[in-house]
């Protein structure tokens, strides 16, 4: 890395529908321009929805932030020059056009980084609670792991009835399942 400097997340502000353009765009600029080490990640945040159409239900991807792409960068003028002369883009967000790094809280919020789950965090038989995505709230018990893809396949109670979903490590936390108190009295 350069002068021994941490990439930081920006925000970058783009036309309206314009953000998987400009994703590539610099991309391709990236590879070609060899800017690997100062542009590290892109990102469009996207969020599942369930969308009714003609009766039928489905599970379809949708911007988070429209017209807002997130790009983790080492901040120097040549690169905000690049930057800014890709073809969708306005700017930056942050004071006159210059970019402001985000605040860990907000990485957080936004799961721009998402925290590697170790490999053996859940075993089959485990309580879940599925912290995200459509199914937040629900309580599963899992039934099936793949460490390699990350995902656990559960069964949960849907709608008075047992239904199987596939979620991924990230999506879920395990519950830890407490015994009920027993009174001295019961004891004996």
């Amino acid at each position: 890395m350069p002068m021994n400097e941490e990439p930081k997340w920006y925000i970058l502000h783009t036309y309206s529908g314009y953000e998987a353009m400009v994703k590539d765009s610099l991309e391709k600029l990236i590879e070609n321009n060899n800017l690997g080490e100062y542009i590290v990640d892109l990102k469009i945040p996207m969020e599942q929805v369930i969308e009714e159409k003609n009766g039928k239900r489905k599970i379809v991807e949708r911007k988070l932030l429209p017209c807002y792409v997130f790009i983790k960068m080492i901040y120097t003028n040549q690169i905000w020059y690049y930057v800014t002369s890709t073809r969708g883009v306005t700017g930056f967000c942050g004071p006159q056009g210059r970019p402001k790094p985000m605040s860990d809280e907000e990485i957080r919020k936004m799961k721009l980084e998402v925290p590697d789950t170790p490999v053996g965090a859940f075993a089959i038989g485990d309580t879940v609670s599925v912290e995200d995505g459509p199914l937040t709230g629900f309580i599963g018990t899992i039934k099936e792991i793949n460490d390699t893809s990350k995902k656990a396949r559960i069964v949960t109670n849907m709608f008075g009835r047992s239904t199987e979903v596939e979620v991924e490590y990230v999506q879920i936390r395990k519950v830890e399942a407490t015994l009920p108190e027993v009174s001295e009295e019961e004891a004996e």
